[in-house]
């Protein structure tokens, strides 16, 4: 097929195959339909749920086909993906035989960003992707780009969709876009105008093959960049990638850490966050941009995420004040490092967002000491380095789930001393959390913090990780005796 023109693509009668009925792709299915592209979605599944959602878009005009994900539909020129389709997926390997092009959603709502009124420019992007932490990250730098008086939103794989953003009535000035390393694969357009990798860590290698090109597919996030390429000081795996990227003239590259920064970097000194990149004569100035304080909470990963924040802010020409203002009406989501409840003398701090060993190391460096609630489905992740990096920190751990076995066994190796108790086999859902915090509360002292951060995905045992912490939380009010 004939690309289409980047900033305004003409879709009518193309036809166009979705892969997935899901959000995206039924967001996706609907936008092209209404360019008037013949549209096509396909899934491997079946069901009635998705067989309701496929009525809803065969009502439109739009053909369906369940439980057929693998077979490229007869004529078709284009490809729009949702994100967790694998690259070799039958679909696309007959794609590529074929010579069809794959985008992902974020790659078709790049190509139909339209021009700002009065500007003759699209919003620009501000994007964030990282092994953890991106949500936050992003939701920080949208509160404060609306204390900037922005109109803005977080988007992408948050809040919005980031078609809906592109396409929205009343036009955005500027997007905060959380992307993942599955978006960022089909997105071989996008140029954002500043990005941040937040760190590097094994994730998802089953879908990417491999621990290189996981982090090749995080890098497109700095190609093209415009202004700011924002990176983890203390990951070195972020900076390679911003040397690596192709970026435009003048494009600088800004580090992020907890320390005192050096020209053109943003860190903190003595309890205060400071910008020495966004200012006049950076050799000798500073900009001070709140307290760490200002942050919630004011975990140290957290503060990373604020500085993060804050460099694509100020590389997008917010002032401080309103850094500061923005940092300080955040309020992070449920299940990120909440505390749901002090019973006892024991803070109980649900984390069930840490489904990796990158994001539980980090909740782990946030408290002493602790018992850790661990466990679940590993995804072919190792413990020994968790482990021995917190050992020190533990003065117990209940552990949950199916890959139970391998935390027990690291724990052996490099924290022998600690008490290790393993919930009842079997249980799930509510009845297998209040268990679990009943024994949590069994090992822990006045003073100390039980934390939820398992380190594991939860499907084995719960719905999701946003069930189990709320079965956690109902657990500690019952432990409590609200």
């Amino acid at each position: 097929m004939t690309d289409p023109d980047l900033t305004n693509p003409d879709f009518g009668g193309l036809p166009v195959a979705v892969a997935g009925l899901g959000v995206s792709g039924i967001s996706a299915a609907r936008v092209l339909h209404g360019l008037g592209a013949r549209v096509t979605v396909v899934d491997g599944g079946s069901g009635p749920g998705l067989a309701a959602r496929a009525a809803e878009l065969e009502a439109l005009g739009v053909t369906v086909r369940l439980g057929d994900g693998a077979s490229l539909p007869e004529g078709t020129e284009l490809i729009v993906t949702s994100p967790g389709w694998a690259p070799d997926s039958p679909l696309f390997v007959a794609a590529e035989a074929a010579g069809v092009p794959v985008w992902g959603d974020v790659e078709l709502a790049w190509r139909l960003r339209r021009p700002l009124p009065g500007t003759g420019e699209p919003a620009p992007w501000l994007a964030v992707t990282g092994t953890n932490g991106k949500t936050t990250t992003v939701q920080m730098l949208a509160s404060i780009l609306t204390a900037a008086g922005r109109r803005t939103a977080a988007v992408g794989n948050v809040g919005v969709s980031v078609l809906d953003a592109v396409l929205a009535e009343e036009p955005y000035d500027v997007l905060a876009v959380e992307l993942s390393s599955y978006q960022l694969h089909w997105a071989p357009s996008l140029r954002p105008y500043s990005a941040a990798v937040l760190n590097l860590a094994p994730d998802h290698l089953d879908w990417h093959g491999s621990m290189e090109a996981y982090a090749a597919d995080k890098g497109r996030i700095y190609e093209g960049n415009v202004v700011a390429c924002v990176y983890n000081l203390a990951d070195p795996a972020t900076e390679a990638l911003v040397r690596e990227a192709d970026v435009e003239e003048g494009c600088r590259a800004i580090g992020f850490g907890l320390g005192a920064p050096g020209p053109s970097n943003f860190g903190v000194v003595d309890g205060l966050l400071v910008d020495r990149a966004f200012v006049e004569d950076r050799a000798k100035n500073a900009a001070e941009l709140g307290a760490v304080e200002d942050v919630n909470p004011p975990a140290p990963h957290n503060i990373a995420n604020a500085l993060a924040a804050a460099a694509l802010a100020r590389s997008y020409g917010v002032d401080p004040k309103a850094v500061r203002e923005g940092l300080r009406a955040f309020r992070p989501d449920a299940h990120r490092i909440a505390e749901v409840g002090v019973v006892r003398e024991v803070a109980y701090i649900d984390d069930s967002k840490a489904t990796n060993t990158h994001a539980a190391a980090a909740s782990l460096a946030a408290y002493r000491p602790i018992v850790w609630i661990a466990g679940g489905l590993a995804k072919g992740a190792t413990f020994d380095d968790l482990v021995q990096g917190a050992a020190e920190r533990l003065r117990g751990v209940v552990l949950i789930g199916e890959d139970r076995a391998l935390i027990r066994e690291a724990l052996e190796r490099h924290a022998p001393d600690v008490p290790v108790i393993e919930a009842a086999e079997g249980q799930t859902g509510a009845v297998a959390m209040a268990e679990v915090v009943r024994t949590a509360a069994s090992l822990a002292r006045s003073g100390d913090t039980v934390l939820l951060a398992p380190a594991c995905a939860s499907m084995d045992m719960f719905t999701n990780y946003g069930e189990r912490g709320d079965l956690f939380a109902a657990a500690v009010r019952e432990l409590a005796g609200e």
